[in-house]
């Protein structure tokens, strides 16, 4: 009976953990509580479906109950906007996800975060029927990686669709725009973007809230120690090659670029 009165509260939840465990008298008991030796029984609520209203992006949408949706995990090229500039791929991403949305009902997972900075959700979109529109997007190489920890959900399958959309040039991987750049040129040029950059690790420093893996004296790479928990020992990477991805910013002489979760620097 209490497994039946917890199945009907949870089209309130997204999901429940609900445990299982047998007495001494070979009795079954149900509780949404803790409870010792319980088994785990992983309970989905049933899911909401709704339409598209809008595509602003290859990565965010609006849904016809007025959430603005950013996809987790994944990060698109820009499209012309009142104060941005439009950047290779972007046009081609959205007009991807404005087809194959087209008339289709959607639902959306959470992660450990339900919101940004923006108040935009944080969600896995998956068309009806099933298909990850996150993953695709990677998949096709019209999407990179963008791991934001703690929302890690995904990272396995995403990390693997874009090795192989990577070694197969699909996309933003062909495109020279975002081909590889030597450290050596991040001085004499403007990037806009998303970047990919080249170097050796010459020095590891650290500061109150972040460490930097040096790729020369004005260029590094940008991590914020709560976030080294995500990461190998940094020294590893002392003395490697590394391509790092992700957007450079500049402050006076110096370029950092900030990087969250190891996925955004291969070893070469």
């Amino acid at each position: 009976m209490v497994f039946f009165v917890l199945l009907l509260l949870l089209p309130q939840l997204n999901s429940a953990d609900i445990f299982q465990w047998v007495d001494q008298e070979g009795n079954k008991h149900f509780s949404d509580r803790p409870h010792h030796n319980a088994k785990v029984l992983r309970v989905h609520a049933g899911q909401s479906y709704h339409q598209v209203k809008k595509v602003y992006d290859g990565d965010t949408l609006l849904l016809d109950n007025g959430q603005k949706v950013r996809l987790l995990g994944v990060n698109t090229p820009e499209v012309e906007g009142r104060y941005k500039e439009a950047q290779a791929g972007g046009e081609e991403a959205k007009r991807w996800l404005q087809k194959v949305l087209k008339n289709k009902k959607v639902h959306i997972e959470r992660d450990v975060e339900k919101k940004d900075k923006y108040g935009r959700v944080l969600a896995y979109v998956f068309v009806e029927g099933g298909l990850h529109i996150n993953l695709e997007l990677v998949k096709k190489g019209f999407a990179s990686l963008n791991i934001y920890p703690p929302n890690l959900k995904y990272t396995d399958v995403l990390l693997k669709a874009q090795k192989q959309a990577e070694k197969k040039q699909l996309g933003i991987w062909g495109h020279k725009d975002y081909a590889v750049k030597k450290v050596a040129k991040i001085k004499k040029q403007r990037f806009r973007g998303w970047q990919r950059v080249v170097g050796k690790v010459k020095m590891i420093q650290h500061a109150r809230k972040y460490s930097y893996l040096k790729l020369s004296g004005k260029v590094a790479i940008k991590i914020e120690k709560k976030m080294n928990k995500y990461f190998p020992d940094l020294n590893s990477y002392l003395g490697g090659q590394v391509e790092v991805r992700g957007w450079i910013s500049k402050r006076k002489d110096t370029y950092n670029m900030v990087v969250r979760h190891p996925s955004a620097i291969v070893m070469r």
